[in-house]
């Protein structure tokens, strides 16, 4: 067990299957579903198109989809209606792409959806983020580019989508925020409504907005997980962490629990040989203005970059990743604990 002065991450399964990073997670019907990624750091190395099922019950994994020309990494995923995997733009091995597919659950194939009339797609996206607003809208932030250029800003595109018609349309806003890749999105509440909040993926720790709703727009049902809330409660409440926000962090993980944000990990833009890092950081939306905390861990094998959270029944957990240099992948799956 992994442990910081006050938190823990629990191992409680391991299976090759789950050894990758840059990969996605997301929850369906009960079921951690995994999608392609990376397998070693290796730059040459070519993206999975798996997607693999981890039963938090069984505490068991088993491919559901084998490799079948899907293969992305640093992509993005949302869940439509609890059975579409929307995979949003990506790494496919030779090119950044801004295409979206999707695995349908219940039919168990893949799904190649078509560009709408309207479509105003970006050149290329990777490392950047797709935020579910409702079953027919998602809201990407990324800097887009192809092999050779990129953007020096990050572009903020809704996309909208049909699974009636398999079919999806970008349309690029007028907003933008500064250039950011391997970043963090986090949909949040506030008096008006909601606002999607941005940090990481460059060498700041500022947080920008990109994109504000009112309180009828936005259609994501929130994970009831009161018992997580009520410990994050008690760790922020605590004198075992700092004030001190997330600086130059890259490709960590990110999930709303409540009023809270939870971040672990990530790979930091200081210059340096030991770049993983393995501090989690809690932002509290409870004060205002809102405030980071970071509670450091001492335990060097729990450093992650490229993993992911997911919450489920209470419970974070913690799912692949590469490990303390970067190119090792964790076969782990852990679950936050906070005593």
């Amino acid at each position: 067990m992994a442990t910081g002065s006050s938190w823990a991450w629990k191992p409680i399964a391991r299976d090759a299957l789950l050894a990758r990073g840059y990969h996605s997670c997301d929850v369906v019907r009960g079921k951690l579903l995994l999608f392609g990624g990376l397998k070693s750091g290796e730059l040459k190395e070519p993206p999975l198109g798996d997607v693999v099922a981890f039963d938090p019950t069984l505490l068991t994994a088993a491919t559901v989809a084998p490799n079948s020309g899907y293969q992305r990494s640093r992509h993005d995923m949302a869940v439509l209606a609890d059975r579409w995997l929307c995979v949003v733009g990506g790494w496919d091995g030779a090119h950044r792409v801004s295409a979206v597919c999707c695995w349908d659950t219940e039919q168990g194939q893949w799904e190649r959806w078509a560009e709408g009339p309207s479509n105003d797609p970006p050149v290329g996206l990777s490392s950047h983020t797709c935020t579910k607003v409702s079953e027919h809208e998602l809201r990407v932030v990324g800097r887009e580019g192809g092999l050779r250029t990129q953007r020096r800003f990050a572009s903020i595109y809704t996309l909208r989508v049909n699974p009636a018609t398999k079919t999806y349309w970008y349309k690029e806003e007028e907003s933008r925020t500064a250039s950011r890749a391997g970043h963090s999105a986090m949909l949040l509440r506030n008096a008006g409504g909601y606002q999607l909040m941005v940090f990481g993926g460059r060498d700041s720790s500022d947080c920008e907005v990109a994109g504000r709703w009112g309180k009828g727009k936005i259609h994501v049902e929130s994970i009831h997980a009161p018992k997580l809330t009520e410990q994050l409660s008690r760790l922020v409440g605590s004198e075992n962490g700092s004030r001190q926000a997330p600086k130059g962090l890259r490709h960590q993980s990110c999930t709303v629990v409540g009023p809270f944000v939870v971040a672990f990990g990530g790979e930091t833009l200081t210059k340096g040989r030991d770049t993983v890092c393995n501090d989690l950081y809690v932002y509290d939306t409870r004060c205002s203005p809102p405030s980071w905390f970071r509670f450091p861990c001492s335990d060097r094998g729990q450093k992650r970059v490229g993993h992911r959270t997911c919450l489920w029944n209470d419970k974070l957990y913690l799912v692949g990743g590469f490990g303390p240099d970067g190119k090792t992948p964790c076969p782990e799956i852990c679950v936050l604990e906070i005593p």
